[in-house]
């Protein structure tokens, strides 16, 4: 069974000490990935370190010019790519799957790639002349996820590089080697040192954040993980951009066309088996409505097949690893326990796997933890509402604020009530729409800092003016 290397300073590493990467579909073992060391870490650091000079130094047009190779290798290698991703994190390679993963990577290097950052003029008299110029932060620790594991850290990896810095990235170590593999290829394009990987656990992450030469740490993960980081800052003063979930709400508006809309809103909750930072978790919907939103989410659940991704037909998937799939598991056991009822799925399907079946309850409230709790899984529970206002209420009741949705005929209306959510971002009629133009970040518990488009650019950025005084006719 192949050992799968990090990348240093353009060179692949290997270990002895090394850890299991499985399939979450079938429990297989899919190969090893190699433990950093300390002195990895350190190796890798003082690689970005020394390359990002260089890089900086080189011109908008250069750089631009390599992230858009760095593009056609991912656009090369998509196939192989797309079929590390369904074997590592079980999303299918048919549908929102890993093909849908790896087209967003290509998208999000070439959009990225091709923004600019212009010297602004943010002050101008007779006397004097006051320019904002973007300056690169230096090296970026970068630390991703298991739910999207490529398109993050491209998110992570693009704008940073665009913008001059350089980067040393982590992944997740339940689907290391696919990212593993993919920042192997970019580097084939790359200058040596410009980007490079670590790999192990949750140890490996703390020396990267800690590290005094790190200058800025982009995080995507669970808040409790996020606030370690915070503190491990306060020893570098890195700058930090950290996205930590959410638990998204959904409000359909009384009297509402569900029928014209009910796919988007499935999608909405289950993309990635509801393994999404921004999908709809918690759905509220008007009394008189209920049983039809019901109805129609139901039907469409049962036309969804669930198993392999690696299989042709197949549109969802396993959960990732047995700690969310567990945590699933006992998020609907307490809900029932506390009177919910199921409309659909609710018990573990067994045999091997971490499958657990689309599952959607009724008879819950604000106070139960399945509403309460991120469950980050195929479990929606649907709230019923008697006013907007209590909606609006309830939706806002909690410590995150990612996302939410308000979902309505009227454009005008949705609107308005969209603007009393709490939450980074919140859209009309779909949910989780991002974009690589549009910012999207938290509030509350769910981070800060924003990523994508030009806003997204200038995080990775830090600004220097340069105050010029005029030459006064009293001077000359």
């Amino acid at each position: 069974m192949k050992n799968y290397s990090f990348t240093i300073n353009g060179e692949a590493i290997s270990t002895e000490n090394v850890f299991d990467v499985k399939n979450p579909a079938t429990g297989t073992l899919l190969g090893y990935a190699s433990n950093a060391t300390k002195d990895h870490v350190e190796a890798a650091i003082d690689a970005a370190k020394v390359a990002q000079p260089a890089w900086a130094a080189k011109s908008d047009t250069e750089r631009k010019n390599v992230l858009m190779q760095v593009a056609q290798v991912l656009t090369d290698n998509t196939d192989y790519l797309a079929k590390w991703i369904t074997q590592e994190q079980g999303k299918p390679l048919a549908g929102p799957g890993s093909m849908f993963e790896m087209e967003a990577c290509v998208g999000w290097t070439q959009v990225p790639a091709s923004l600019d950052l212009p010297v602004e003029v943010v002050f101008e008299d007779d006397s004097r002349r006051d320019e904002m110029h973007r300056k690169p932060v230096g090296v970026v620790g970068a630390i991703t996820p298991w739910n999207w594991p490529l398109m993050i850290a491209i998110w992570q990896i693009i704008p940073a590089l665009r913008a001059g810095n350089t980067v040393v990235l982590k992944p997740s170590e339940y689907t290391t080697i696919g990212t593993l593999e993919m920042i192997r290829l970019m580097n084939t394009v790359l200058p040596a040192g410009v980007l490079n990987t670590i790999s192990g656990g949750g140890e490996v992450g703390a020396m990267l954040v800690e590290h005094k030469d790190v200058d800025k740490i982009m995080f995507t993960g669970s808040a409790s993980t996020a606030r370690k980081i915070i503190e491990a800052s306060s020893g570098n003063m890195a700058r930090l951009t950290l996205e930590c979930g959410g638990n998204d709400a959904a409000i359909i508006l009384p009297g509402t066309d569900i029928q014209s809309k009910v796919g988007d809103l499935f999608w909405g909750a289950f993309i990635n088996m509801g393994q999404t930072c921004a999908c709809a978790k918690r759905l509220y919907v008007h009394e008189d409505d209920y049983d039809n939103v019901v109805e129609a989410l139901d039907a469409v659940a049962a036309q969804m097949p669930m198993g392999n991704g690696m299989d042709e037909g197949i549109l969802l998937g396993p959960i990732q690893n047995k700690m969310q799939y567990d945590k699933v598991n006992d998020l609907v056991e307490d809900a029932k326990a506390n009177g919910a009822s199921v409309i659909r799925g609710g018990k573990s399907m067994g045999g091997p796997g971490y499958f657990y079946p689309i599952t959607l309850l009724g008879n819950v409230d604000n106070g139960i933890r399945i509403v309460d709790e991120e469950q980050f899984g195929p479990v929606l529970p649907i709230i019923k509402y008697k006013t907007v206002d209590e909606a609006i209420q309830k939706a806002n009741d909690t410590k995150t604020g990612l996302g939410g949705s308000v979902w309505g005929d009227d454009l005008s209306l949705a609107a308005k009530i969209a603007s009393r959510i709490e939450a980074g971002t919140v859209w009309i009629n779909q949910h989780g729409a991002i974009h690589p133009m549009v910012p999207f970040g938290g509030v509350k518990d769910s981070g800060y800092g924003v990523e994508f488009g030009v806003e997204g650019l200038k995080a990775v950025t830090q600004p220097q003016i340069i105050s010029i005084k005029k030459t006064t006719l009293a001077e000359a």
